[in-house]
């Protein structure tokens, strides 16, 4: 008859880590945290439009600021993920929500977008090829001075 094992008699209790505060508690290593605002209603000379605050704070090298806040339309989202597409073909980029014909301005027509832009903003922000490949990503996230004619192909 085989003899009962006796590993668990010889074991000792793993002595945990001796962490300070700081480790415990501080900014992480490497964090990314981006959100999309709710819309602001703007009138120019060709009629209405809506835009959406893109809030961004990070310590991820690549990105230049620490905190920034840009404002950028749908068509500037639009545009973004054609140069996405265009630039890294080895990345799945994801879709947008639709364009909306009629009713485009309904609270919660821009609340649906304005959630479905910040999580499309989350996916591609987040992704390390993108982070590290596209030339229009960072600036299109921090740069309030950003111009599309700029970064055209």
């Amino acid at each position: 008859m085989p003899r009962p094992s006796r590993a668990f008699d010889t074991t000792t209790r793993l002595r945990p880590n001796d962490q300070s505060l700081d480790d415990q508690y501080g900014e992480p290593e490497n964090f990314l945290e981006i959100s999309v605002g709710m819309p602001v209603i703007r009138k120019d000379r060709n009629g209405r439009y809506a835009d959406y605050e893109i809030e961004c704070f990070t310590n991820i090298p690549l990105f230049k600021l620490k905190h920034s806040s840009v404002r950028r339309r749908y068509s500037d989202f639009e545009w973004l993920r054609d140069m996405l597409t265009k630039e890294s073909e080895r990345v799945n980029i994801p879709p947008l929500p639709g364009k909306v014909l009629f009713n485009r301005f309904d609270k919660d027509v821009l609340k649906s977008r304005h959630e479905n832009l910040q999580r499309f903003l989350q996916i591609v922000a987040g992704h390390p090829l993108l982070q590290t490949g596209s030339k229009v990503l960072i600036p299109f996230i921090q740069d309030p001075t950003f111009n599309r004619k700029t970064y055209e192909m």
